[in-house]
């Protein structure tokens, strides 16, 4: 190999190696949040809520859309289905463990005003969502595009776009 092709294989390997140290060093940065602008309490990671959302209402895909938002706002959702019969008029949350601030949580996050402790210790979670006639899921308008995080021009995840 001569001089030239040794110079340029040196080149690649010193642009590879800064692009992959600037991208490491920009996950360490902190990211703008925007958990101002929610209106539900996000719970931190080590409180992990374990909530199962049940369709009791009947409405197509309610179940699956209300499992989205909650896991947006980082609870664990751990099952999504149907209730054992539709025709329920009324949204509820049931606290499974005798703790209402989770459910109380979670109904803020969904906007369901009615919330009922009836612990079971036969469930492996910490609270049931069933979805009546009445709720409503929540619109979420896009972000603008001027709130994205800019990525530094030698990071290669911005050289192309989605």
């Amino acid at each position: 190999m001569g001089p030239r092709a040794r110079g340029v294989a040196a080149l690649a390997v010193a642009l590879a190696v800064a692009a992959l140290g600037g991208s490491a060093i920009s996950q360490w940065r902190g990211r703008s949040s925007s958990a101002a602008s929610d209106t539900a309490r996000r719970p931190n990671p080590s409180d992990r809520v374990r909530v199962e959302v049940l369709n009791g209402g009947g409405q197509f895909g309610a179940a699956r859309q209300a499992t989205e938002q909650l896991r947006d706002l980082g609870f664990d959702v751990v099952f999504f289905g149907n209730a054992s019969a539709f025709g329920r008029d009324s949204s509820v949350v049931l606290d499974r463990v005798g703790a209402l601030g989770s459910a109380r949580d979670v109904a803020d996050a969904l906007g369901i005003r009615n919330v009922r402790s009836e612990p079971d210790p036969n469930l492996y979670l910490d609270v049931s969502v069933v979805l009546g006639k009445d709720w409503i899921p929540a619109t979420v308008a896009p972000e603008p595009e001027s709130d994205a995080p800019q990525r530094a021009w030698w990071d290669p995840r911005g050289w192309f776009r989605r």
